[in-house]
């Protein structure tokens, strides 16, 4: 059994828990214009970059996504995100482990997100790690669900995607780890669980349930 050649992190709601903050700031968006920020909506946007996510929130709460209010919804948010990123933000159960035996097995790891540079770095800031790269959505052309962002993060750490394995938890960030051509450990919640099974993908409920054994085993996996 091979060791991957990289392991790819998605980051928020896998590595660090913020997706509670992005709810904080997008139900505050919604009061913006009146409106409520419903479950259907962080579900249709859960995973995406910015300029995906405001157009779609601003259709869910009756506004017309204009250039120019996208525009500037969309600083509005990174703005207020900056703000609440200001604390320690703790990795959720199972990253600091596997993080480290992958680290220990001289694998690399590159955290490969939707947020923007400036989100990423925050989360940087507190010495989570370590990563031999790391690819913000707004560093390439075409975000997740496309396989962009996991094929520049292999390229950059010259490795074939299709002996990553992509650590995700949304369904977006599953898909596009799945079209680069990567194995794929998906932690989603229980509402998405049944969604994401395929080849090459194990589903787990947190990242205690996985070791480095079974990142090797997943690579080694056919595609079927």
């Amino acid at each position: 059994m091979s060791l991957p050649a990289a392991v790819l992190w998605d980051m928020d709601g896998l590595l660090v828990d913020t997706e509670p903050l992005w709810t904080v700031a997008e139900h505050e968006l919604a009061s913006r214009y009146g409106a409520r920020f419903t479950a259907a909506a962080k579900a249709a946007i859960v995973g995406t970059r910015l300029d995906v996510a405001v157009p779609l929130l601003l259709g869910h709460f009756g506004v017309e996504p204009t250039p120019d209010r996208v525009a500037a919804d969309t600083t509005w948010l990174l703005a207020r995100m900056v703000r609440l990123f200001d604390r320690p933000l703790e990795p959720l159960p199972g990253v600091t482990q596997l993080l480290g035996s992958v680290a220990h097995a001289g694998v690399p790891q590159a955290l490969v997100s939707s947020s923007y540079r400036v989100l990423v770095d925050a989360v940087l800031a507190q010495g989570t790690g370590p990563f031999a790269t790391t690819v913000a959505g707004d560093e390439v052309t075409r975000g997740k669900p496309d396989p962009e962002p996991y094929l520049t993060a292999a390229a950059r750490l010259g490795v074939p995607p299709d002996q990553c394995v992509v650590l995700e938890d949304s369904p977006s960030g599953v898909a596009a780890g799945r079209a680069a051509g990567c194995a794929v450990v998906a932690v989603p919640d229980a509402a998405a669980a049944s969604l994401l099974t395929g080849a090459r993908t194990l589903v787990v409920a947190s990242l205690t349930d996985v070791d480095l054994t079974d990142l090797a085993a997943l690579v080694d996996r056919t595609n079927d």
